[in-house]
């Protein structure tokens, strides 16, 4: 079982929903990724209106929607462990914005995984 409480590193990366990494969503490639560097989790969450650096509005407005909106991948560790992660979004997030930030974990617990609860 892991736990992971106290300080604690956030990285959130900002990407397009059509951005790719070799023909699949740039967000799956992350994902993937953090688990197999055996970080704590990972979650993707899908923006409804934003704008990155080209300053086109991207939103799910019916009269105005869009096919790209804007993705955000999250994910919090121990600040060793998301700094080591760190080389790898920097082969793959050619253009997006990656945000590190301190934060304090108050409760994670992690699942067995031979477990059904």
């Amino acid at each position: 079982m892991t736990r992971l409480t106290g300080r604690a590193l956030r990285v959130t990366i900002f990407v397009g929903e059509n951005d790719l990494w070799h023909r699949k969503p740039l967000y799956t490639e992350i994902v993937h990724r953090a688990r197999k560097a055996g970080l704590a989790g990972a979650s993707v969450f899908r923006g409804i209106e934003g704008f990155g650096a080209s300053s086109l509005i991207h939103t799910m407005r019916l009269l105005s929607l869009s096919e790209d909106m804007p993705v955000a991948v999250v994910i919090v560790d121990t600040e060793e462990a998301v700094r080591g992660f760190l080389p790898q979004l920097d082969e793959l997030v050619t253009e997006g914005l990656v945000i590190l930030d301190d934060c304090e974990v108050i409760r994670y617990v992690g699942r067995d995984r031979g477990k059904a609860k």
